[in-house]
């Protein structure tokens, strides 16, 4: 065993020196054959492993993404005589797998499309718009590795190899936009921006999008189905359907044969925390969440009681304590209580699940809105009161993106 640890302790030293050597600008050829030595038995777990010892040893992940393309081809040759990630029908690998190849075709007729596109025949043009379309459903297939996947790999201390593909995913994102903006005008250009879009922004994508493809059958799903447990495939499995799928649905079913409960899972929920359907809060953390929110919130259960409300930073209504247990009619003017009154009652019958009002007040233009709470048999719970001064959110215009921000 401890020769085994050696021999792959060595195998990583030296994986890492070739690919310090590659970002320090030396040619491919030069370290591929040093490479060759090293790679029998070499898996994607490892791969993986690599760049996040790196990342962990100060390589910023920037320069792993630079180099991602590069680990490719120095690993290609080895990677091409894996067998592809291998799992049953309905299994979230499968259903990867399955989509990556409907894209592979997808690029294939995208490709034929587009190069008719040039003679600026309308039906062409709309063909192109069509295709182009179809591509975009990709995001579902990117949003699930993001949102679901990526998630349980870094609860196993993976994060680089995710944070480089999420940053490749974004690049993909900004090509496909850009195009479908220019493909809405193409009628009015000339065949040589056309052309032009076709061969500097059309084909890189084509490019780009094909070579996640590969790095996913060849790499990421190998690696997660050497490193997720059954019960995490499961609950991948069931996130799944709330995103969607690319291309592709899922067949059948897949059920795991055990149904343990995550380690890693396990370990990230703090002592004390209550379980929700999506995640656990402590009521520390639950009562502090509720009071940032920039709205006013009152809960009225389901006899008309007063329950809850929230004490944000900058009250909208004046709510006390004394309030709690109150019945809700009592909590308004006489000459609007019947409203209030009127819009519970419409909710505990089901006649409604939505009311909203906006009023000025002192100088504030506030959005009020009820809702019906109701379980998921559609029993009525009570009534949620959602007030928010939205006097700013009215002047917006244009766009902000996260990106924008000088302070994150």
């Amino acid at each position: 065993m401890t020769e085994i640890l050696h021999s792959r302790e060595y195998r990583q030293q030296e994986l890492k020196k070739i690919i310090r050597d590659l970002h320090d600008g030396k040619p491919l050829a030069e370290v591929k054959e040093r490479f060759s030595i090293l790679i029998k038995d070499i898996g994607p777990a490892e791969i993986a492993a690599l760049e996040q010892a790196l990342i962990r040893e100060g390589l910023p992940e920037a320069e792993i993404k630079k180099l991602c393309d590069v680990h490719v081809q120095v690993f290609k040759e080895a990677l091409d005589d894996q067998r592809d990630a291998d799992a049953v029908s309905g299994h979230p690998v499968h259903t990867f797998r399955q989509e990556n190849a409907a894209i592979e075709q997808l690029i294939g007729r995208y490709k034929k499309v587009v190069a008719k596109a040039l003679s600026k025949d309308a039906q062409d043009l709309a063909e192109w718009a069509d295709v182009h379309k179809e591509l975009m459903t990709i995001e579902n297939h990117y949003s699930r590795k993001e949102n679901i996947l990526f998630p349980y790999l870094e609860k196993y201390g993976i994060s680089g190899p995710p944070s480089v593909m999420w940053s490749i995913h974004d690049e993909i994102r900004v090509q496909w936009k850009q195009i479908a903006k220019f493909i809405d005008q193409a009628d009015t250009a000339p065949a040589e921006g056309i052309k032009e879009v076709i061969d500097t922004a059309v084909a890189p994508m084509l490019i780009a999008i094909g070579e996640m493809v590969y790095k996913e059958n060849k790499i990421m799903l190998p690696m997660c189905l050497e490193t997720l447990t059954e019960s995490e495939w499961e609950e991948i499995n069931r996130q799944s359907d709330g995103i969607g799928y690319t291309l592709y649905k899922p067949e059948r079913e897949w059920t795991a044969k055990t149904l343990h409960g995550s380690p890693q899972a396990a370990k990230s929920v703090a002592e004390g925390a209550m379980e929700f359907d999506t995640g656990f809060l402590t009521q520390l953390q639950l009562n502090a969440m509720l009071k940032t929110l920039p709205v006013d919130m009152t809960f009225v259960d389901d006899k008309g009681k007063v329950c809850y409300f929230s004490q944000g930073r900058e009250r909208i209504f004046t709510r006390t304590k004394a309030i709690i247990g109150r019945q809700v009619g009592m909590c308004h003017p006489p000459e609007s209580v019947h409203v209030v009154m009127q819009i519970v009652d419409d909710f505990r019958t089901g006649k409604k699940d939505v009311a909203e009002f906006w009023i000025n007040l002192h100088g504030m233009f506030v959005h009020i809105r009820y809702f019906a709470v109701r379980d998921e048999e559609g029993k009525y719970l009570g009534t949620l009161e959602v007030s928010q001064d939205i006097t700013a959110l009215r002047q917006l215009q244009g766009e902000k993106r996260l990106l924008d921000d000088p302070n994150s």
